[in-house]
């Protein structure tokens, strides 16, 4: 029987067990068998591998994170690392490899697909849903849900006591989370790493919540170009001695829950995809939801290109703001 090696690489996102439930179903159908690596690529380079049944795996379909673990790996950024990585899957009559992660294990696929000749399938699973060639990555949606359920309870203490909210979110690099999640909740600013903070705007906003006698949501992107929420909270108080300014940092709360019904769904047709991609021959490939619809695209691309922000949803904070 021919199998198939899986694992999950760097920061961990709300359906990894659900598609790791579905790979091993698939994967039987499919006459393959399937074993997973324990945390990521580190674990892949000390040969840390597990035989799984679909049977045990679709036990934690509803729970966060992976029960295979996760890790990230300085030892697999250099050759002689990947080496290893690869010669531990050899010696196990393993050629193909399900990646489950973000960018960096993108990267970090690529790298042991072009170096050792192993066939790499990658599945989008990061909660900032920032990897070229996919509208939605596994865990964005489930990490949407959750910060609009926070900030939402934010807002109850923000209207009562007239204060200035500043709720910081993931994206050191992307607004993505931010600014959708900042529509939903009808925040007052949404600060993104991807258009230019101007201070004298936002005290302008801030000033006509107070001429109202209202507080204000006002969400950080954590790469914002201006500073964080603490740094931009201390910049309004300054200008706002009269009203109180608190700082939210959701932090890692928005990696974990139960994955979303939407995050569940996706996670099988990402899963389902990759195992019929390995059944017809496909040799390396990143997967990606376009327009609905699960497609193959060049591995290289996800890590060479960057994903701009929904046009559509630019033109909406431009209004609401």
């Amino acid at each position: 029987m021919k199998s198939i090696a899986v694992l999950c690489s760097g920061g961990d996102s709300p359906g990894m067990n659900a598609c790791l439930a579905a790979i091993c179903k698939a994967g039987e159908h499919q006459g393959f068998r399937i074993i997973g690596v324990k945390n990521g690529y580190q674990g892949l380079i000390q040969g840390k591998f597990k035989s799984l049944r679909a049977s045990k795996a679709k036990e934690f379909i509803h729970q966060g994170g992976t029960f295979l673990g996760s890790a990230r790996s300085e030892e697999f950024k250099t050759k002689k690392g990947r080496a290893q990585a690869a010669k531990k899957l050899k010696d196990k009559g393993i050629d193909k490899l399900i990646v489950i992660g973000g960018d960096g294990s993108y990267a970090g696929a690529q790298l042991l697909s072009s170096e050792h000749n192993i066939k790499v399938i990658g599945i989008p699973g990061t909660i900032d849903n920032d990897l070229f060639g996919t509208d939605s990555t596994l865990g964005y949606d489930t990490a949407l849900n959750t910060v609009v359920e926070a900030v939402d309870k934010i807002k109850d203490t923000s209207k009562s006591h007239r204060r200035f909210f500043f709720v910081e979110v993931m994206g050191r690099d992307a607004g993505f989370i931010a600014l959708r999640s900042g529509i939903a909740v009808g925040a007052d600013a949404i600060l993104i790493p991807e258009t230019p903070t101007v201070m004298e705007d936002l005290f302008k906003t801030l000033a006509q919540l107070k001429k109202k006698k209202k507080g204000g949501i006002i969400l950080v992107a954590e790469g914002d170009d201006a500073g964080n929420a603490f740094h931009i909270a201390k910049a309004v108080a300054k200008e706002n001695q009269d009203y109180d300014c608190k700082v939210t940092v959701l932090g890692h709360v928005q990696r974990g829950g139960r994955p979303s019904a939407f995050d569940r769904v996706l996670a099988a047709r990402f899963a389902i995809a990759a195992i019929e991609g390995f059944s017809k021959g496909l040799d390396s490939a990143a997967l990606g939801l376009r327009h609905k619809a699960i497609i193959h695209y060049p591995l290289d691309q996800a890590t060479k290109q960057h994903k701009q922000l929904n046009e559509g949803l630019l033109h909406i904070l431009d209004l609401l703001n």
